[in-house]
């Protein structure tokens, strides 16, 4: 299946009609990591990481996302 978050040469491209609610997806566009989320009322949130210890770490282990940035709040 299709990420409903792709980063494509002209930007990064949504497809919020694909996003499942309250579910968190990430994006890594020109060396930068984004977060994006769809909430109960349809709102999409977009956040970029900024710490760059944060985005190295996210970049090299995408999949560990949820766990690395919980750490990174101090949820851990």
């Amino acid at each position: 299946m299709e990420s409903p978050v792709q980063s494509e040469s002209g930007g990064i491209k949504l497809r919020i009609e694909k996003m499942v609610v309250d579910k968190l997806y990430h994006c890594i566009h020109e060396d930068k990591v984004f977060l994006f989320y769809k909430d109960e009322q349809d709102m999409l949130h977009c956040y970029e990481v900024g710490d760059a210890s944060a985005q190295k770490e996210i970049s090299e282990n995408p999949d560990r996302l949820e766990n690395i940035l919980r750490r990174y709040a101090g949820c851990d």
